[in-house]
């Protein structure tokens, strides 16, 4: 049997595929049947202070080749997903809290209430392209590693961070660096691609409402970018720091390419809000059905191994 299971911060997962925090993930009884699901993990969506509606509808459009969404981090406020936690670890498989904030006073505040409610991972997003008015910190070095270090001192849990895509080595590098002051235990990239634009020619307008139609892009469009950032970030820290490879996961190849760019685990977004739960059994058949094809055991085997010309 193909090993499917990975082990990221000390913390083991019965499989690599898991659902991107956002991805039917908002509510109890979503979170509740991530659980019940093939999901290798319960990431809850990334919470804020108070209970947020979001962006107005539609938010949200699937189109050939990705996704486009401005969601507006719809979500049950923090205080909500902390009464929740204890509950969704009854199934026995990791649960992920993703703590966001409208401020930088906001994380700690958040972080220290999740904490205490033993979750096995907390994931700081430093990414959230969809709020008006509202820039991404991960997008500010100086800002993210003050963050870091603040939300570091309440968190005894394993802490991981949710990157932006970056688009130069440049970027890469300095944010290398302040992840390596901060003391971070695995990282999550990449994060929607921000300020995409879908025109649907027919009706000659735009496809979503927030923002005049920009939005986050997801799916197939945006994986060679989300390779490229899990590359870059495994050979910075050499393998030390474990990643989660998200962006662009649609079918078992894709997951396989993240693996061998030096991901741990991947999670999915776009596929999982267009195919619902059965995705993950489907994604993991083919992901085992390749390492198969390609002589390897587990996804361990061929972490990292992509060959440069």
């Amino acid at each position: 049997m193909t090993d499917l299971s990975t082990t990221i911060a000390g913390v083991k997962f019965p499989s690599c595929v898991m659902n991107a925090a956002g991805a039917l993930c908002v509510t109890r009884d979503e979170l509740v049947a991530l659980g019940k699901s093939r999901a290798g993990a319960i990431v809850t969506k990334s919470m804020t202070v108070e209970a947020r509606q979001g962006n107005p509808e539609p938010r949200y459009y699937g189109f050939p080749g990705g996704s486009i969404n401005s969601m507006g981090l719809p979500n049950l406020g923090y205080r909500a997903y902390a009464e929740l936690i204890p509950e969704l670890k009854q199934f026995g498989k990791p649960v992920i809290a993703s703590v966001a904030g409208l401020c930088e006073d906001d994380f700690p505040t958040i972080a220290a209430v999740i904490n205490a409610a033993k979750p096995d991972l907390i994931e700081v997003n430093l990414s959230c392209p969809n709020i008006p008015g509202k820039p991404q910190i991960g997008y500010d070095p100086e800002a993210s590693e003050r963050l870091l270090k603040r939300v570091r001192k309440v968190i005894t849990v394993p802490m991981g961070v949710k990157l932006p895509p970056y688009f130069d080595p440049a970027h890469h590098e300095v944010m290398g660096k302040v992840i390596g002051r901060c003391e971070v235990d695995f990282l999550n990239m990449i994060n929607s691609v921000g300020n995409g634009l879908v025109v649907d020619p027919d009706r000659e307008e735009v496809v979503i409402k927030p923002k005049g139609g920009f939005g986050g892009l997801g799916g197939t469009i945006i994986k060679a970018v989300a390779l490229a950032n899990v590359r870059a970030f495994y050979k910075i820290f050499q393998g030390k720091i474990p990643i989660i490879g998200t962006g662009g996961v649609m079918n078992g190849v894709d997951a396989f390419e993240h693996f061998l760019c030096g991901a741990s685990a991947v999670q999915v977004g776009t596929v999982l809000v267009e195919e619902g739960l059965g995705a993950f059994g489907r994604l993991e058949a083919e992901l085992a059905a390749q390492l198969k094809k390609k002589g390897y055991g587990s996804v361990t085997e061929c972490r990292g191994k992509v060959k440069e010309l």
